[in-house]
C-alpha cells in the first residue's frame, strides 16, 4: 500500500488527492505512510454492502461511473478506443458543467469533513 501511495503521489504531484478507502487492514495499518498531497478518507465501519462490492453505494465515484455509463455508453459500440475516450471525456465534462447533478450523486453526510 505504501508503494501504491508513493506512486499515486508522484503521478499526481500537482494535486491534492482525496482517496476514499474501506477499512481493510492494509488501509489502516500503523505502518502506512501517507504522502503530504494525499488524504485518506475511511468509509464508515460496517458500511452497507451490495452483493457485488461491499460499501459500493457509499463510494461517490461509483455513482459518477453509473451516471456516465448510463448517459454515454448505454447500448453503444465504438469503432476505436479513441472514440471511447472521447465519449468518456465528453460525459465527464457534461457532468462537471452540472454541479447540482454532480453534488446530488456524490454528497454523503459522512464526507462533510470540517478542518
Amino acid at each position: 500500500m505504501n508503494l501504491f501511495l508513493t506512486h499515486l503521489s508522484c503521478e499526481f504531484n500537482e494535486y491534492f488527492v482525496l482517496m476514499l478507502m474501506d477499512q481493510a487492514g492494509w488501509h489502516v495499518s500503523k505502518g502506512l505512510e501517507v504522502p503530504e498531497n494525499v488524504r485518506l478518507i475511511p468509509l464508515p465501519p460496517h458500511s452497507p454492502a451490495s452483493s457485488s462490492a461491499p460499501g459500493r453505494e457509499l463510494n461517490p465515484v461509483e455513482h459518477v461511473w453509473d451516471e456516465v455509463r448510463e448517459k454515454g455508453f448505454h447500448n453503444q459500440a465504438f469503432p476505436s478506443l479513441d472514440d471511447v475516450e472521447d465519449r468518456l471525456c465528453d460525459q465527464l465534462i457534461a457532468l462537471e458543467n452540472q454541479p447540482q447533478r454532480l453534488r446530488s450523486l456524490t454528497s454523503f453526510p459522512y464526507l462533510n469533513i470540517t478542518c
